[in-house]
C-alpha cells in the first residue's frame, strides 16, 4: 500500500498534482477529453472564414409621376437627415431616380442585426408624416450577409441548344423547390433563366390607322396585369404569365381579346394593332454561358446556363448542407438525363471548408509530431511523451469550450491553435524539466517519488502561472480590435486564452500522474558527495 506524501503544497499547482498522482480517475479524466474533444471536432460547424456580423438596411420608397430631382428633395434627402440619428450607422447612401428613392444604410460591424434593422424600421415610421402626398409604403430591406452569399453554386444546361429556355427554367424550378425545403437552408435563388411570359408586339401603322397611341396599349394591358413585365402568378396550365389576371387569361387568344379601344361604334381588341404570341421574356438580353470538361479532357462548346444558388444559415456546417444538396440533385440526375438536362457544381464552399479544415488539422497534427521529436533530444524519451500527451488534452479541452460556445471551425480558428501551440507545451515543460531536476539532485534517491513530483511542481506553480497570465493579457486587446478585422480575427483572442489556461490545468494534473509511472530515478546516492 502507498503511503501518501507528507509534503504540504502551498500553491495550486501543488494541490491540483497532489489531489490526482493517486487518483484512479486521472486516467479516465484524460481519455474523457480526448473524447469530447474529438467529438466537438466532427460536431463543429465547418466553414472556410469565420461568421461576421455585418448589419444594414436598403429603404426604397416609390413616388410616381416624379422627377429624379423631386424625389431628391422630397424624399432622399430628408430622410439621410433623419436615419444620421440613429447611433451605429456608419455610412448613409442615397440615390434618387425618376418614381423611386433608395436610401442605403450601413452599420459599424460588429452591430446586431436584429436591433440594427428594427432601428432603421422604426426612424421610417416614425417619420412617415414627412414624406410627401402620394409617396408609396416603404419598402425596407435588410441586408443578411449570410443569406446573400451562397455556399453552393449549381449550373444546369441543356444538351440540346434547340430546347426551349423557358422547359429547363421548369425544371430547374422544380428542383429548387425541394432544395430550399432541406434543413439549414436558407434560401435558394434562380440567375439567368429565360422566364415564361406573353409578348405583345405592337404594329406601329395598324396603330396609327385607328388613332390611337402607345400609352393606351400600355393602360389597357396593365388593367389586367399584375405587374408589366415582371412575371406574377401561375394560370391553370401551369404556365407563368406577364400579364392578366390570374385565372382569367390563359391563352394567346384570351391577351389578344383585350379591348383596347372603341372606334366607330365597335371594339377595338389588342389582336387588331399587335402580335401575341406565348414565349419567354424577351426584354431579358443577359445570358450566362458555362463549359464543361467532358470525360475524354475536352471542354464542351459554350452553353446557356441556369444558375441555382444555395445560402445556408448562420452558424450551420457548409459541409453538411453541401452534402444533403448533392444528395438531393442526385435523386433527379437520371430524370434530368432523360430530359437533356446536365448540371455541373460551379462552387462548393463545403468542400472548400472541409479541405481547409482537413489541411489544418493535418498541420496541427504535423507540429505536434515534431514538438515531440524535438523534446526526445532535448529531455528524453519518456519526459517527450508526457509533453507530447498533454498537446491534444488541451486542444481538446478548447475545441469543446469552442464547440459549446458557439464557434465554428475555421481557418481562422484554427490558426489560433497553430499559434498557441508553442505556448500550450510550455507549462508541461517547466514542470517535467523541474521533476527531471529534482530526481536528479543530491538526496532524491532517499525521497518518495509521489513527494518530489508534488515538490517539484508546486515550486514552480506561482511563476509559471504569472507567466502564462502575462501571454494571455497580450490576447486580450485583440479582441477589441473593432470593424472587420476584429470580427475576422476574433477567434484568436477567444481561443488563445481558453488553450493556455487549459495547459496549466492539464500540465498540473496529468504532468505529475504520468511522470510518476514512466520517468525513473537515477542510480545514485547524492547525499553521499
Amino acid at each position: 500500500m502507498h503511503i501518501p506524501p507528507s509534503y504540504q503544497p502551498t500553491d495550486a499547482a501543488g494541490k491540483l498534482a497532489k489531489g490526482f498522482i493517486r487518483n484512479p480517475l486521472t486516467p479516465i479524466l484524460g481519455v474523457f477529453l480526448l473524447v469530447i474533444g474529438y467529438i466537438a471536432l466532427m460536431l463543429m460547424p465547418r466553414e472556410e472564414n469565420p461568421q461576421m456580423v455585418v448589419s444594414g438596411s436598403t429603404v426604397i420608397i416609390a413616388l410616381p409621376g416624379a422627377t429624379a430631382s423631386e424625389v431628391e428633395n422630397v424624399i432622399v434627402k430628408p430622410l439621410e437627415r433623419k436615419l444620421k440619428e440613429v447611433k451605429g450607422i456608419e455610412h448613409i447612401h442615397g440615390m434618387a431616380m425618376d418614381n423611386v428613392a433608395v436610401i442605403n444604410a450601413a452599420f459599424y460591424i460588429g452591430e446586431e442585426k436584429e436591433d440594427s434593422n428594427l432601428k432603421i424600421y422604426d426612424k421610417i415610421m416614425q417619420n412617415m408624416a414627412i414624406l410627401p402626398k402620394g409617396a408609396m409604403q416603404p419598402i425596407i430591406k435588410p441586408l443578411d450577409i449570410d443569406v446573400d452569399i451562397p455556399v453552393l453554386s449549381v449550373a444546369f444546361y441543356a444538351n440540346d441548344p434547340n430546347m426551349d429556355p423557358t422547359h429547363l427554367y421548369d425544371h430547374v424550378k422544380e428542383i429548387q423547390h425541394h432544395i430550399n425545403g432541406l434543413p439549414n437552408v436558407a434560401v435558394t435563388d434562380v440567375k439567368g433563366a429565360k422566364k415564361h411570359q406573353f409578348n405583345v408586339l405592337v404594329d406601329m401603322n395598324r396603330l396609327s390607322g385607328y388613332n390611337l397611341s402607345l400609352g393606351q396599349i400600355v393602360q389597357a394591358t396593365q388593367s389586367l396585369a399584375y405587374n408589366v413585365p415582371e412575371i406574377k402568378g401561375k394560370t391553370q396550365t401551369n404556365e407563368i404569365v406577364m400579364i392578366g389576371v390570374r385565372n382569367a387569361i390563359e391563352s394567346v387568344e384570351d391577351v389578344g381579346n383585350i379591348i383596347v379601344a372603341q372606334y366607330g361604334g365597335s371594339a377595338i381588341y389588342l389582336r387588331d394593332v399587335a402580335t401575341v404570341t406565348a414565349g419567354s421574356d424577351i426584354q431579358n438580353f443577359k445570358s450566362a454561358l458555362v463549359t464543361v470538361r467532358g470525360e475524354d479532357g475536352k471542354f464542351s462548346p459554350l452553353k446557356d446556363q441556369i444558375t441555382l444558388t444555395v445560402s445556408k444559415l448562420q452558424g450551420t456546417n457548409a459541409v453538411v448542407i453541401a452534402d444533403s444538396v448533392k444528395e438531393e440533385l442526385e435523386k433527379y440526375k437520371e430524370q434530368m438525363k432523360s430530359q437533356g438536362i446536365s448540371y455541373v457544381i460551379t462552387r462548393n464552399d463545403g468542400e472548400r471548408a472541409n479541405e481547409a479544415v482537413n489541411e489544418l488539422v493535418f498541420h496541427l497534427i504535423l507540429s505536434i509530431v515534431i514538438i515531440a521529436i524535438l523534446l526526445i533530444f532535448v529531455l528524453g524519451w519518456r519526459e517527450s511523451l508526457i509533453v507530447t500527451f498533454t498537446v491534444p488534452a488541451i486542444l481538446a479541452i478548447t475545441l469543446f469550450i469552442a464547440y459549446i460556445t458557439g464557434q465554428t471551425v475555421n481557418r481562422i480558428t484554427l490558426f489560433a491553435f497553430l499559434l498557441s501551440l508553442g505556448l500550450l507545451v510550455d507549462a508541461a515543460i517547466i514542470v517535467i524539466e523541474n521533476i527531471h531536476r529534482h530526481f536528479h539532485s543530491p538526496g532524491a534517491a532517499d525521497q518518495d517519488a509521489d513527494e518530489l513530483m508534488i515538490e517539484a511542481t508546486d515550486e514552480i506553480g506561482a511563476p509559471t502561472n504569472i507567466a502564462t497570465l502575462a501571454i494571455i493579457l497580450t490576447m486580450v486587446p485583440m479582441a477589441f480590435v473593432g470593424q472587420m478585422m476584429g470580427q475576422f480575427m476574433k477567434p484568436i483572442p477567444a481561443n488563445v486564452p481558453v488553450a493556455l489556461i487549459a495547459s496549466l490545468f492539464v500540465a498540473y494534473i496529468f504532468t505529475p500522474y504520468l511522470a510518476v509511472r514512466l520517468l525513473k530515478k537515477p542510480d545514485h546516492h547524492g547525499g553521499h558527495h
